[in-house]
Formats: C-alpha cells, structure tokens, sequence
C-alpha cells in the first residue's frame, strides 16, 4: 500500500490504462475487463484489476491535472511495477479537420509546465509517446476504421484558461487538442523506463465550440478504450 493506492503487492498489472474520472475507469472495467475487482478506492480514486483477452489489465484514475496524474503515475511505477501506461481521455479539439468524437493519438505533448519542470531548470524537455505503443495504435486505429489523428497536443495545467493569444499559437502550430495530463505521464514514463501513450477522444472543440452532451461520453469513448487495450499488447 502507499499513500494514495491502496493495493496490495499484486494486485496492480504491469499494462494500466490511466482515466481522469475515477467513474469512467469503473466504467471501462465493466465494460471492456473480465473477473474485475476493486483494488483501489483511497480518497475515491477507484482502481480496478481484471483481464482482457488473457491479459492483465488495471484501470486506475489519476485525477485532473498533472500534479494528480504524478502522484499515482509515481507509486504505480515505483511501488506497483507498472510498465505500460496510457491515458485515455477527453481532450478539446483545436484544429478545424478534427471533429467531435474523433480520436487524437498524441506523439508529442506541449505544455508551460509540469510537476517536473523543476528537474530540467532551464532546459525545455520535449515530452512525446513510447514508439512501439504510438505503432500499435495507429495500426489499431486504421484496422477499426475509427477517425484518427497523430500528432502534437497542448498539456495545460489549468482549466478555465485566460490566454486566447496561447490559444491562437497552439492552432497556428498545428496544435490537435488540449488535454491537461499527458505531458507529465511521458516525462514520468522517460524517466522510469516505461512505456506510455495517450489516447484522446475529443468531447468538445475551442474553435467550433461544439461540444458532446455529457450523457453521450462515456458510450462514445470505446474506441478510444479498445485501441488502447489493443496496443498495448500487439
């Protein structure tokens, strides 16, 4: 057990799928895992262990944010040797040919800061996907027939965002979608060894502002789900 999981030695696996929402990890436990058991539920931050095709498989939420995202990323890395992490996620669509729905796999992740940034000091640190894993993924992704787009995303570390002029940057740069977790997991996962990759389903857009109703995210996130699964062991 650490401070925030409470688990007991072998009961996480190696591959961990990493939602924000404690509730859309419940979620994708029942829906995708068989012989599914909690093994998590500090502070509400559900956890949950089964197997997919044979395969362990944990789903963990990590919170808003990256400050949250570290803090589990360490201890599952640390105490639980995790292996393969990947976000899957929501994100905010930032380019007029991404569409609602659609599912961005993120090779880079932009970001003003992160938990880390004061490891680097003055060096800017390019966070981006683990090879194999972002390979895997797009194969999947085609296979399905799913709508995908590879490329770099913005990591913000807030929410109610103020600078329009960031905003005007990120699109002009070809910036897929902001999300607020993805550059930390990659920093993590460069540091420790591991492999990781985020996988993001666009719930909203900040140039069209059109935005998926709250009822319709979680029955349209399974291809992200399956393509995450899917990589992970190819």
């Amino acid at each position: 057990m650490t401070v925030h999981i409470g688990a007991q030695p072998g009961d996480i696996a190696e591959t961990i799928l990493l939602p924000g929402d404690p509730y859309r990890a419940k979620w994708a436990a029942d829906t995708f895992l068989s012989d599914v058991r909690l093994v998590n539920e500090v502070r509400g931050m559900l956890g949950f262990t089964g197997t997919w095709n044979g395969h362990r498989v944990t789903i963990q939420g990590s919170g808003m944010g990256m400050p949250s995202l570290s803090i589990y990323v360490n201890e599952l890395i640390k105490d639980y040797g995790a292996k393969t992490l990947i976000r899957i996620g929501s994100c905010g669509g930032m380019q007029d040919n991404v569409a609602i729905r659609d599912v961005i796999l993120a090779m880079t992740a932009s970001t003003l800061s992160t938990p880390s940034s004061g490891i680097f000091r003055e060096l800017n640190y390019a966070p981006c996907a683990d090879w194999s894993l972002l390979r895997a993924a797009v194969q999947v992704a085609e296979a399905k027939g799913t709508t995908t787009h590879v490329g770099g995303i913005y990591s913000s570390d807030v929410f109610y965002d103020e600078r329009p002029d960031l905003n005007e940057q990120m699109v002009r740069h070809n910036i897929l979608g902001v999300e607020m977790e993805a550059a930390e997991l990659y920093i993590l996962a460069a540091r420790h060894g591991c492999r990781a990759l985020a996988v993001l389903t666009v719930s909203d857009h900040l140039i069209t502002g059109d935005s998926l109703p709250s009822d319709q995210r979680e029955t349209s996130f399974g291809d992200m789900v399956e393509i995450a699964l899917n990589a992970a062991f190819t």
